[in-house]
């Protein structure tokens, strides 16, 4: 049989691999193979108590009960590697980077977390700046490591010599291969992934990028969409078949922010809080297009770009995600090119810049078996102000939202506001506490500050000089969505005290 032809296994079993994990299809196991495992859920956890001091030697933040799912996304200049780490400690490495560096920045950044095992190793498709370290990757773990799992690939070719050398490895150190499909799930406890794409019979006359393998993770109330370099054929696709299930915490920007990626309606669909886009600052192909960012900014999703923010990594306990990126940058989508450069391999530490609420953004897909997620009953609302709400331990309450200022929102930044008020008979200590938005965008009141019994403060998106009743975020772009948000405030712990949501 010819390799480039049909150069993997494809499945036509039920496997489950012991000891890492495997996926899941519909076939009919074979009389050799083992029948399915047991999968458990996890239920939601409360926000981290302490989100500014996560374990770097794991990559997560301090587990809850129920352990963390750490995602992170290496920043591998103009390709894309990202790396899954469970809650029990199992590995899924998506890609491994361009076909320049022979997967050295990824191998560097995984030896740095102590990764000594790739559970499951997911090729999205067969170009070389996704494939580029799957040689090297594989050599160095079944020699010098404990093993590969399995590899997953789409089953579409390509007559490269990086995807040569790919399979070469496989067959030299005999790495269980399989072929995927749209329903398979891979196995890793404690979290859903389930594989959304290609389907079976391909789409786009079997074109390698719109037939990507996408995993949705479901982990709680937090979710991770993973769409390779899917263009717009394959979110077609994906919006057709499973239409609201999209909807996810965090967005990969499909094939590096192009604009053939990440449509309105793919976005008004999937909804993320967070988006992820994974290129080289100086791109040659001009990722991310300025169409996309566009897009992203219309709708104030906070974005990540590796181009300037290094390597990111998000964690979740199930209900709020941490994230962590190796240098400060613009996360207002439009400004982004603002942001300093950072080189791959790069070897700044991680650090946390902010926590975004995952409240109900899980959505189970089609016969996922993942548990129904939590809704929430908008307050109703006129176009400017909302009903009051308080928090009954510290009695501070939200009595106007103004979200929508005259003009032009972002050039009227200092109508757009919220306005606080103490409605107990003590004085509330805010300094350390935050206001952020469903995207994740977030003020810090200053140490010190507080609000005294009766009295209230206006929070004015723009810049001016604070004081007792007036405070500024200093932001140069609007926060509050016109068409509905959610005001969220933490305590200095961390945790939610007040949430109002308003359409």
């Amino acid at each position: 049989m010819d390799r480039r032809r049909f150069s993997i296994f494809a499945i036509v079993v039920l496997v489950f691999l012991a000891g890492c994990g495997g996926i899941v299809s519909d076939a009919t196991p074979t009389p050799d193979q083992p029948t399915e495992g047991t999968q458990t859920t996890t239920e939601p956890t409360p926000p981290p108590s302490s989100p500014d001091e996560p374990n770097e030697s794991n990559g997560t933040t301090p587990a809850s009960p129920n352990g963390t799912l750490a995602v992170h996304f290496i920043n591998v200049g103009q390709g894309s590697s990202t790396l899954i780490v469970g809650p029990t400690g199992e590995t899924i490495l998506i890609d491994s980077g361009d076909w320049s560096d022979d997967g050295e920045d990824v191998l560097a950044y995984l030896e740095r977390h102590d990764v000594d095992r790739i559970d499951h190793l997911v090729t999205t498709h067969a170009d070389a700046d996704h494939i580029g370290g799957h040689a090297a990757i594989i050599e160095y773990y079944e020699t010098q490591a404990d093993g590969i799992g399995a590899v997953y690939d789409p089953g579409i070719t390509s007559s490269s010599q990086t995807y040569d050398r790919y399979l070469d490895a496989i067959e030299e150190h005999d790495v269980t291969l399989y072929e995927i499909r749209a329903g398979d799930q891979i196995l890793i406890d404690n979290v859903d992934a389930q594989v959304l794409a290609p389907p079976e019979g391909y789409i786009a006359n079997d074109d390698r990028n719109e037939n990507s393998i996408v995993i949705k993770l479901d982990f709680g109330q937090s979710s991770f969409l993973l769409p390779g370099d899917g263009e717009s054929e394959s979110e077609e696709y994906l919006v057709n078949e499973y239409g609201s299930s999209l909807n996810a915490t965090v967005l990969s920007a499909g094939h590096h922010g192009s604009q053939s990626s990440s449509s309105a309606e793919f976005l008004d669909t999937t909804s993320p809080r967070v988006t992820v886009i994974s290129s080289a600052y100086d791109s040659q192909y001009g990722h991310p297009h300025e169409e996309v960012l566009q897009r992203l900014d219309q709708r104030s999703i906070r974005t990540y770009w590796t181009g300037t923010h290094g390597n990111v990594r998000l964690v979740s306990n199930g209900s709020a995600i941490t994230v962590s990126t190796q240098q400060e940058g613009p996360t207002t989508a439009s400004d982004l090119r603002d942001g300093a450069a950072i080189d791959p391999g790069a070897d700044a530490e991680l650090e946390t810049r902010t926590v975004i609420t995952a409240t109900g953004t899980a959505t189970a897909l089609p016969d996922s078996g993942s548990s129904t997620p939590e809704t929430r009953t908008p307050t109703s609302t006129d176009e400017s102000t909302t009903t009051p709400s308080a928090d009954p331990d510290h009695g501070l309450s939200i009595v106007e939202i103004h979200e929508d200022a005259e003009g032009n929102d972002h050039e009227n930044l200092n109508d757009e506001y919220i306005v606080f008020e103490n409605t107990g008979d003590q004085t509330i200590d805010l300094g350390g506490w935050t206001v952020s938005d469903d995207a994740g965008y977030t003020y810090t009141f200053a140490d010190g500050y507080s609000l005294e019994a009766d009295a209230d403060v206006t929070l004015h998106t723009g810049s001016g000089t604070d004081s007792d009743d007036q405070l500024y975020w200093g932001r140069d772009r609007a926060v509050w969505n016109n068409g509905g948000d959610t005001v969220i405030v933490r305590d200095e712990e961390g945790d939610v005290v007040l949430e109002e949501v308003y359409e």
